[in-house]
C-alpha cells in the first residue's frame, strides 16, 4: 500500500525457506549540514517474526538509490539471500520513486557526485 511518504510491504511465507514480513518504509525531506537537501528513510516491522526498526539518509543525488538501501537493511535484519523485497517489481515502487523525486525537485539527467555513487 503507497500513500505520498510511506510504503507498507507485506509477504506471508507460503513454504520453507519463505519468511513472512511486515515492513513499513516511510520517508521525508531532510536537511544534513554537509550535504543540504535529502531524503530520511526509516524502516520498522517485523521479518521471520522479529521486530526491527532501521533508518538511513540519502544525499538529494542519490535518493532514487532507496531500494538498495532497503533491501540491505531488510538483509541485515533477517531476510535470507533466497528472498527478495518486491520493489522493483511492483508498481507502488513507481509511485514512491515519483514522489521521492517530486519531494526533492529531481529532474533526470542531473549529475551526481561521485562520492555518492556505492
Amino acid at each position: 500500500m503507497f500513500e505520498p511518504g510511506h510504503l507498507h510491504i507485506t509477504h506471508t511465507a507460503i513454504a520453507k525457506p519463505d519468511v513472512s514480513y511486515s515492513i513499513d518504509l516511510r520517508y521525508e525531506t531532510c536537511t544534513d549540514p554537509v550535504e543540504g537537501s535529502c531524503m530520511l528513510f526509516k524502516l520498522s516491522g517485523s521479518i521471520a517474526g522479529k521486530a526491527f526498526e532501521d533508518q538511513f539518509q540519502l544525499p538529494r543525488d542519490s535518493a532514487f538509490n532507496f531500494a538498495s538501501k532497503v533491501d540491505r537493511s531488510a538483509r541485515k535484519h533477517g531476510l535470507p539471500a533466497s528472498q527478495s523485497l518486491p520493489l522493483i517489481e511492483h508498481h507502488q515502487y513507481d509511485a514512491m520513486f515519483a514522489d521521492v523525486r517530486q519531494q526533492l525537485d529531481l529532474r533526470s539527467g542531473e549529475p551526481m557526485q561521485p562520492q555518492h555513487i556505492r
